[in-house]
């Protein structure tokens, strides 16, 4: 059934616009921003893709950037962990980083061409197939990406949420405000480079008798999980060990 969805899609939408992940032979359909409302209508319409699952918003800075070292395995099972800031391990005003081949040294990680998407997870109860369809704002500065809440209204609430934590603007939404953060949050907390310890806190102050916001100061960047990632090294030894077998045993034929 995938194949033959996948086919349809390429037919209506060109080959290069579908993905089909293996081995589960996963559907995703990728198109441009300007064409999003257009074809989320084909796909309701023309495809029975007449129930929305789900909407969600992505940043990919960092996508595909490995903050570990995962080289040199100890017999222990541990990689001995990195310099740099990765996801939520900076202070405010600061920027994620890596380790880079020199060594000791640090580089900031790179800003993808393609940075915040929407993806949408829709399934088709009559012909019992799902598929994912994601765009990219073409603004990272201002993403901004057309509401689908015209065609399924139960994303209301999935775009607001998408635009409370990752700041994607869903044009044509009937009322897009923040929806689990406080009205006075500043910043998106799901966006890569949003520190853990977030943008500003909140004191009483004695002089102005009233609370105020200012830049954190008091709060140093924490992350409970060291910087060391596990690995089996038992596991390569033993495929060591089978591949030097298998190499004995042609050796003496």
């Amino acid at each position: 059934m995938s194949t033959t969805l996948a086919n349809e899609l390429a037919a209506r939408f060109g080959e290069a616009a579908v993905q089909v992940a293996q081995p589960r032979g996963e559907v995703a359909l990728e198109v441009p921003a300007a064409d999003w409302l257009a074809a989320c209508k084909a796909l309701r319409d023309e495809f029975g893709f007449d129930t929305f699952v789900d909407l969600c918003g992505v940043d990919y800075l960092g996508f595909g950037d490995d903050e570990w070292d995962t080289d040199g395995v100890s017999a222990e099972g541990f990689s001995r962990g990195v310099e740099g800031q990765g996801p939520g391990r900076f202070a405010w005003g600061q920027q994620p980083s890596h380790q880079i081949a020199e060594p000791l040294a640090i580089g900031a990680d790179a800003r993808p061409s393609r940075r915040f998407g929407a993806v949408l997870h829709l399934l088709s109860i009559t012909r019992n197939l799902r598929l994912r369809v994601r765009c990219f704002a073409p603004d990272e500065g201002l993403p901004v990406v057309p509401s689908v809440t015209g065609l399924w209204p139960g994303a209301n609430w999935f775009e607001r949420e998408a635009f409370d934590l990752f700041g994607i603007i869903f044009d044509g939404h009937p009322d897009l405000r923040r929806i689990l953060t406080d009205y006075g949050f500043v910043g998106h907390p799901f966006r890569k480079d949003f520190p853990l310890i977030g943008n500003v806190e909140v004191r009483y102050d004695e002089e102005k008798k009233r609370v105020v916001y200012e830049p954190v100061t008091s709060v140093e960047p924490r992350v409970g999980v060291a910087r060391v990632i596990r690995d089996d090294a038992g596991l390569a030894t033993a495929q060591a060990e089978r591949n030097n077998r298998i190499l004995e045993r042609e050796a003496r034929r």
